[in-house]
């Protein structure tokens, strides 16, 4: 796409699985997080959209405010919330700028993703959903043993290693990086992310609410 910039409605017609929503904020949590990792954002979330439900948004943050659509319920950690809540609750509550990358598979059709892929989406939601969100301190921890290839504990996790984990499940990215060494930066276009079998994700758009 070339467009400059997309309304939330564009956008939310538009998303696919795999497709990134990139954010970054001005608090100080965001832009600790930006400075521990050099990046040019402090959070990501992946699309889910299946069949004839509202596109969703997979992702970790620290807040349970909104609904979990996997488990019905309200809770911290890794969440699949509806796209459209999710983005407007991070763009206004939360004061941050978003942006959407779409994910291209090579012969997916029109979902996307591969019927095979997908699975693997609702394996890793099944897996992950509910896993505690780490502490500031523990965050920064668990992405530095990741940058020297040391694997964290699964107890807890945050959003990159969430992206990361569903695209392994995916075939979209390899395994010999474990999850924690990716953080919301790596997924933005002025990083190379090695995606697997001619996968390719597109430039990001910016949202506007």
């Amino acid at each position: 796409m070339s467009r400059t910039s997309l309304s939330l409605d564009e956008a939310v017609e538009l998303t696919r699985t795999g497709d990134l929503w990139l954010f970054r904020g001005t608090s100080g949590a965001d832009r600790a997080i930006r400075t521990l990792t050099n990046a040019p954002v402090n959070h990501v979330g992946m699309a889910v959209v299946l069949d004839d439900m509202p596109p969703m948004m997979w992702h970790a943050e620290l807040g349970k405010g909104l609904l979990d659509v996997w488990t019905g319920s309200h809770h911290r950690g890794v969440q699949l919330h509806d796209l459209r809540d999710a983005v407007v609750q991070w763009c206004g509550r939360y004061r941050q700028q978003a942006w959407l990358r779409q994910l291209d598979v090579p012969d997916a059709g029109p979902a996307g993703v591969t019927p095979e892929q997908e699975a693997a989406v609702l394996r890793t939601i099944a897996r992950l959903d509910g896993t505690a969100f780490p502490a500031t301190a523990a965050l920064a921890g668990r992405w530095v043993r990741g940058r020297v290839r040391r694997a964290a504990p699964v107890e807890e996790t945050y959003c990159a290693e969430v992206v990361a984990a569903t695209y392994q499940a995916m075939g979209l990215l390899g395994k010999e990086r474990p999850t924690n060494y990716y953080d919301p930066g790596k997924f933005w276009s002025g990083d190379e992310l090695e995606l697997l079998d001619d996968a390719e994700l597109g430039v990001e758009i910016p949202v506007r609410l």
